[in-house]
């Protein structure tokens, strides 16, 4: 099953399933039986390494939730660090929203994961975040505050019933998700494209145009669906970290995988901070 949604784990073939991977990671005792043929150990030795507990993922140098959960940890700190930055100087959010887009595609499409790479985007995604949440705070106060909130809260609720609900993401639900992703893309790009040449005077360009026949902004429905979107790549994301520990992936993947997570939720959080704003200007 190749799980579509966040192309960073999408384009990485250790997050999908691989009943077979963990024979070939070279992790559990067929190196000791392989040297113990060769006649490497003596006998006492083999029997002490037999009787000692089995080693567990952590020592065989296997990722774990444990690693991806410390490794995002310090991604997200990452782009706190970025946020501050750009809150103090609005001006950084030009530069950070175009190297963390740049970055942002280098980290996704590599094979191997640079923890360097990885952790520089975060702090340039976060001085984007910083000087957009900065701009918006000023005509808006507390949305800032707000949006943050709301993206824990989305976060919270989708990994509670990522856990006790067992909800996963099954190839039926990915397909239709990326469907869904790829209509809202495209039409973001068209709206996008017409903000830039002036076709419409809204700021929010046709998110900010009322449906026909209503008082609601395009952009209300929009940002519900887009959060709903969010909400279920976080279950992509939560999925694809389930079947690396599984595989047995190797621990430096959990630095994919805190990757993927921040670039969920920076995109739910730009959700969310683009609904409140919409809403609020609406009143």
């Amino acid at each position: 099953m190749a799980l579509g949604g966040n192309p960073v784990f999408a384009n990485n073939k250790n997050f999908k399933d691989n009943p077979g991977q963990r024979a070939n990671q070279g992790y559990p005792n067929g190196g000791i039986d392989t040297m113990a043929a060769q006649g490497q150990f003596s006998a006492q030795q083999l029997q002490d390494m037999y009787n000692k507990p089995a080693a567990g993922p952590a020592q065989m140098g296997r990722m774990t939730y444990d690693d991806v959960i410390m490794k995002t940890v310090l991604t997200i700190g990452m782009v706190l660090v970025g946020a501050a930055l750009g809150w103090i100087v609005p001006v950084l959010m030009f530069p950070g929203m175009i190297v963390g887009l740049i970055l942002g595609l280098v980290n996704s499409f590599k094979k191997q994961p640079s923890p360097a790479l990885i952790l520089c985007y975060a702090l340039f995604e976060g001085m984007f975040l910083g000087g957009l949440s900065g701009l918006l705070e000023a005509q808006y106060p507390g949305i800032a505050v707000q949006a943050l909130l709301g993206t824990l809260s989305v976060f919270a609720v989708t990994l509670v019933l990522f856990r006790n609900v067992k909800i996963r993401a099954t190839p039926k639900m990915t397909r239709f998700f990326i469907i869904a992703l790829a209509g809202y893309a495209l039409f973001s790009l068209i709206n996008l494209g017409l903000m830039i040449f002036g076709a419409t005077s809204n700021p929010w360009g046709l998110r900010g145009m009322d449906i026909p026949g209503t008082n609601i902004p395009f952009g209300v429905v929009l940002g519900f669906l887009a959060i709903g979107l969010a909400a279920f790549s976080l279950i992509v994301d939560f999925t694809s970290i389930e079947k690396g520990v599984q595989n047995g992936l190797p621990q430096k993947y959990s630095w994919t995988a805190a990757f993927g997570l921040t670039v969920t939720l920076v995109w739910l959080y730009v959700e969310i901070l683009r609904l409140l704003a919409i809403l609020r200007g609406n009143d």
